[in-house]
């Protein structure tokens, strides 16, 4: 009974964020910033501790605390810059296998070149999707639809 129920919460919320996608982001948004930004205060103590002993290291790790500070307030305050970022890694990751794919299918990497014209594939996909990340209404729309299908298919489950 309880997995019913919590089936229907997540068709609910896949229903509500699909009608405002925008919802969807900005807790994402929000929880991630938040995650970020406690990572970068935890590198700035860090450096100061580690300065001591490695003067490289600390500098290194209040630079990245103080980047990480920055990025997570930025997430917290703007969701499209979430969005953004998102949208960039999936792109950047798709790149990244379509440079792979095209080494692959040149040099026969796994003894097959179609495993680099998979890889080629699913690179254009990455690169298609990652454009559509960037927007936080077509964000708001893939999370959307998550929530409604994992409700969906949490609903149907028969254990």
């Amino acid at each position: 009974m309880q997995k019913n129920t919590m089936a229907i919460v997540l068709i609910i919320l896949g229903i509500i964020v699909l009608a405002v996608p925008i919802l969807g982001v900005i807790p994402l948004s929000v929880l991630t910033g938040l995650g970020v930004a406690f990572l970068g205060l935890g590198f700035i103590l860090a450096g100061f501790t580690d300065r001591k002993m490695n003067t490289g290291l600390g500098l290194l790790e209040i630079v990245l605390g103080i980047i990480s500070l920055v990025l997570g307030l930025g997430f917290i305050l703007n969701p499209g810059l979430f969005s953004f970022v998102a949208g960039l890694l999936v792109y950047m990751a798709g790149l990244f296998l379509i440079i792979v794919g095209i080494v692959a299918t040149f040099t026969k990497a796994g003894g097959n070149r179609w495993n680099g014209v998979v890889a080629i594939i699913i690179g254009l996909i990455y690169l298609i999707f990652g454009y559509f990340i960037s927007d936080p209404f077509y964000l708001g729309m893939l999370i959307g639809f998550w929530l409604l299908i994992t409700g969906i298919l949490m609903f149907f489950q028969k254990y």
